[in-house]
């Protein structure tokens, strides 16, 4: 991991030359200033984790320079130095944003202990806020199963972890890229920074630069105040971009400065920021094609592309469909308190057969779909409802009655809107109570 980031300010030589040489033996990483102006021009190039500022400047007061730099970034924590300290010039102080007031001559080893406990303190709220972007419902083991296919992922996924090289996740909607991603992350040398996921293809290009970016308050017509892009969120950590193959193309050279340079622009801004993050990057398309037809930049593709792992498709690894429903069935069981629900032959036999095109985000909705509906323990083939009929059964699908077609349409719907009944109902045209109804009955039954 780099060095924590410290940005000094003070106007007296000999004052900036004793803190540095101490915090730079003890692993802190420091840049100077001397006035408010520097101190606002270091505060944007060096991105510290914290500042440390004298209340007397050339140019102004800390009181001054405090509002300006937690417009620049609200998040990194202000201590202030002072000769003369007071009860009074401490409050203010802490009314214009400083997390700590430290009276001069201050003994180096207090100012380290401050130091590393501020930083904690904003690492642990970075962790927290990029819990909050998480888009995964449930985590799962990258790996579960013991198919040829992957065992091989496992192997290559295991010598990349500890890489700090960008990773290219490939394959098809629903094989589980996203949670590959978390994995390298969990796994590798920057688990205890943030990991911040964004959806590219989820964004206008607009949107994507503001969130990837951040902005400077009135960048544009509703930018009433200054906002970290998610690059800042993730630094130190991981930044995974999901279908980057939707990125629009004005914004994927700034994306190629950041990983080439590790700087960035915030939009509305003049001056470059520093950040530090790895990249993971997952798409469904096929970027090599996509390249040379001029629909995403060849550079940033080779720059991407250092390290690749490939996600098989579920029909690639049919062997491995029972573990995984044993997984979710278990998961899902515990989370409705109804204890294991199994599966009965008839139905493993269906899920091996079946062809998955929505890979594993499809299995586990046939999975919820039925346990939703079934109020058995066990799930029979008849409890199972597929978006196409698996292959052995394919023939049979003329021969289904008006109320087995009514309750398949219904169980569709349902998939769709997520399991949530009152969204079903209107989109069936069918009010909530009659619904349930449905719902009980076909429960009552055991289908």
């Amino acid at each position: 991991m780099t060095r924590t980031r410290i940005l000094l300010v003070d106007d007296e030589p000999g004052v900036r030359l004793g803190m540095k040489g101490y915090l730079t033996q003890h692993g802190f990483d420091v840049a100077e200033a001397t006035s408010v102006a520097e101190a606002q021009e270091g505060f944007r190039a060096h991105r510290p984790d914290v500042a440390v500022i004298d209340y007397r400047l050339p140019d102004g007061t800390a009181l001054e320079l405090l509002p300006r730099l937690k417009e620049l970034d609200a998040a990194v924590p202000l201590v202030v130095l002072t000769g003369h300290g007071s009860i009074e010039l401490a409050v203010q102080a802490v009314k214009e944003g400083a997390e700590q007031f430290l009276t001069k001559p201050v003994e180096l080893a207090v100012l380290k202990v401050v130091l590393e406990r501020l930083v904690a303190q904003r690492r642990e709220r970075q962790r927290q806020l990029a819990d909050r972007s998480r888009t995964a419902r449930t985590q799962v083991d990258p790996f579960l199963g013991t198919s040829p296919a992957i065992t091989a992922l496992r192997d290559q996924a295991e010598r990349m972890r500890d890489s700090d090289s960008p990773v290219l996740i490939t394959g098809e909607t629903g094989s589980g890229k996203s949670v590959l991603a978390r994995w390298l992350h969990e796994c590798g040398p920057r688990k205890e920074a943030p990991f911040v996921d964004l959806n590219c293809a989820a964004l206008s290009k607009d949107l994507l630069d503001s969130e990837l970016f951040g902005h400077e308050k009135g960048a544009f017509t509703s930018a009433v105040a200054a906002k970290q892009g998610l690059l800042e969120v993730a630094d130190r950590g991981t930044l995974f971009l999901d279908e980057i193959g939707d990125m629009d193309v004005a914004v994927q050279p700034k994306l190629l400065k950041v990983l080439e340079e590790k700087r960035f622009r915030r939009l509305g801004d003049v001056k470059d920021r520093r950040v530090d993050v790895r990249l993971l990057a997952a798409t469904h398309q096929d970027l090599s094609l996509a390249s040379r037809e001029k629909r995403f930049r060849s550079d940033l593709y080779f720059r991407i592309s250092t390290l690749i792992l490939h996600v098989p498709a579920l029909r690639e690894r049919a062997e491995d469909v029972p573990v995984l429903a044993r997984h979710f069935l278990a998961e899902m069981g515990r989370a409705r308190g109804r204890g294991q629900v199994e599966l009965e032959p008839d139905a493993e036999r269906a899920l091996m057969t079946y062809g998955w095109p929505g890979n594993i985000r499809e299995l586990r909705n046939v999975l919820e779909r039925a346990v939703l509906l079934s109020g058995t323990p066990r799930l029979s083939r008849s409890a199972l409802r597929f978006e196409s009929l698996p292959a052995e059964e394919e023939s049979l699908g003329a021969d289904l009655t008006l109320e087995e077609l009514e309750h398949r349409h219904i169980e569709r719907v349902l998939a769709r809107e997520g399991g949530h009944v009152e969204r079903a109902a209107t989109k069936l045209g069918i009010s909530r109570s009659s619904l349930y109804a449905k719902i009980k009955g076909w429960q009552h039954k055991g289908s």
